[in-house]
């Protein structure tokens, strides 16, 4: 597996089109997962924009500090995923959403992609000064759970959202 974290530049436009609309489709079609939501707030069609606007620098309306990077596989030259890094926690974080929130592309789940962006994602908070990382995901995405505890998270409890879905949190020490 040739893959690293990148952060998204103009190079990166026909891959990140291609990601964007297959994850639409399978959003459309199956009301699938978009998660990370950072890479769909914005339309990627204004390039300029959505690189301006990836990540949160100066928090306002209850938002913190975070990192956008993308998953990319070297030899394939294409875009598997991404990752947002909350750089702090806000009450609503803390419950619900975590440190992390990442999600691979639909046509390449289930292919350990997750996990490994998870890890890759963890020396990133270490660099940042987090040591010890939430991670939140529905209790029924069985596949989330996996690529968290195998990056050491250890459920903690589970929640329910404003939505009634069961969230459950893991925490991961960063060595």
């Amino acid at each position: 597996m040739n893959v690293r974290l990148i952060k998204l530049s103009k190079e990166y436009y026909t891959q990140l089109s291609e990601m964007i609309d297959e994850w639409k489709l399978d959003h459309e079609v199956n009301q699938g997962n978009r998660s990370p939501w950072a890479i769909f707030k914005n339309d990627y069609h204004d390039f300029d924009y959505y690189l301006e606007n990836l990540e949160t620098n100066e928090p306002e309306d209850g938002k913190v500090p975070n990192s956008v990077y993308f998953l990319l596989d070297v030899e394939r030259d294409i875009l598997l995923g991404a990752v947002n890094i909350r750089h702090r926690l806000n009450n609503h974080l803390l419950q619900f959403g975590g440190h992390i929130g990442d999600g691979v592309r639909p046509s390449e789940r289930r292919k350990g992609y997750a996990t490994e962006m998870i890890r890759l994602s963890l020396i990133e908070c270490k660099k940042l000064g987090i040591n010890r990382v939430l991670m939140v995901c529905d209790k029924t995405n069985v596949g989330s759970a996996k690529s968290i505890i195998k990056n050491g998270g250890v459920l903690e409890n589970e929640v329910v959202d404003d939505n009634g879905k069961t969230q459950q949190r893991y925490w991961i020490d960063v060595v």
